[in-house]
């Protein structure tokens, strides 16, 4: 027994990457008067997520990125700009992958108004809802394929130890599933994630599914998150419904 557990002490114990996971700051889909962005890809962050990303990098301002992910949607770049601008550090280079963009939805005139409380909130409302499409888009099964897929790769690759990745609610979500069920094909769609929130992932060997998640939804400057209790579908669905009613 001896010989076990002397072979054990020499083991290097918690050596691990890791990965600091930020959704973007808030946007606007709907325009003051109404009406539905035209594009939802193109909305950049509105003054309270310019302040809730620059909020973010004061907390990670002595934080060392020697990589950074985005999907590539200006709402994601914008965030990772605004929270490396607070940053003590050196810039690594933005990479994009396209793969972990947000889940797609369809337009809110295209969607079934008999559905229309499912799509919005119970998508994400139960465990791997996988044959519910979000806003009559992209099946919640299909996407969550993508996204782990593409983080299986990011996994595979030795060459970061300190990754930066600005994503999206739902594609957080995914990943964080992916790390709390080691490795299964899983949504836990439970896990809100507040605009410019925090997550931190601590990543091992990963044939073994060594993830430690240390932090879930950290979100500066509300850290209690006392300004409302609604999730973000919640207040999206509020803003179709007025969109709807009043004849737009």
């Amino acid at each position: 027994m001896s010989a076990i557990l002397r072979a054990l002490a020499a083991r290097e114990w918690g050596k691990r990457r890791r990965i600091t996971l930020l959704r973007h700051g808030a946007v606007s889909y709907y325009q003051a008067d109404g009406t539905p962005v035209p594009s939802s890809d193109d909305v950049p962050l509105n003054e309270l997520g310019r302040a809730q990303a620059s909020a973010a990098g004061l907390a990670l301002q002595d934080m060392k990125f020697d990589r950074l992910i985005v999907s590539g949607l200006p709402r994601t770049i914008e965030t990772a700009q605004r929270v490396l601008a607070e940053n003590r550090h050196g810039t690594p280079a933005t990479e994009t992958w396209a793969e972990l963009r947000e889940i797609k939805g369809g337009k809110p005139d295209d969607i079934d108004e008999a559905q229309a409380e499912t799509v919005f909130t119970e998508v994400f409302g139960k465990p791997s809802n996988f044959g519910v499409h979000f806003l009559g888009g992209e099946l919640l099964g299909d996407f969550t394929d993508r996204v782990h897929a593409a983080f299986a790769r990011i996994l595979a690759d030795p060459g970061w130890n300190d990754l930066l990745m600005v994503l999206h609610g739902g594609t957080n979500r995914a990943i964080l599933s992916y790390c709390l069920t080691g490795g299964q094909r899983q949504f836990l769609g439970a896990l809100h994630q507040t605009p410019a929130c925090i997550n931190l992932v601590d990543v091992g060997d990963v044939a073994k599914a060594d993830f430690v998640v240390r932090a879930i939804n950290i979100a500066p400057p509300d850290l209690m998150q006392t300004s409302s209790r609604k999730t973000t579908l919640e207040e999206l669905f509020e803003k179709y419904l007025a969109y709807k009613l009043n004849g737009k």
